[in-house]
């Protein structure tokens, strides 16, 4: 009889955005990351539709933020760094 597989533990959503992150940052042109934010922000305000969600907003939000200089800064000092984040592939 095969062993029930152990599960993983749920990542929390602050993990899953700093990963939605670097994923837009590496593979997503400049110019159109702030396109991409805020499509998934006007989708995110017809969150009562099906399909469409409320979770696109702080997606779009945290996707448009790469290309706009301030709002990034002022995200990484409410978080207390300094830094970019670190990629969570290079472990």
């Amino acid at each position: 009889m095969q062993e029930p597989r152990p599960r993983r533990p749920r990542r929390s959503l602050k993990s899953r955005t700093r990963r939605f992150q670097v994923h837009v940052r590496r593979r997503v042109p400049p110019g159109l990351r702030l396109v991409l934010g805020l499509l998934l922000i006007g989708g995110g305000i017809l969150g009562f539709l099906p399909i469409l969600g409320f979770w696109m907003i702080p997606l779009g939000v945290a996707g448009a933020m790469l290309d706009l200089v301030p709002l990034y800064r002022a995200a990484l000092r409410r978080a207390g760094r300094t830094k970019p984040p670190a990629d969570p592939d290079d472990r």
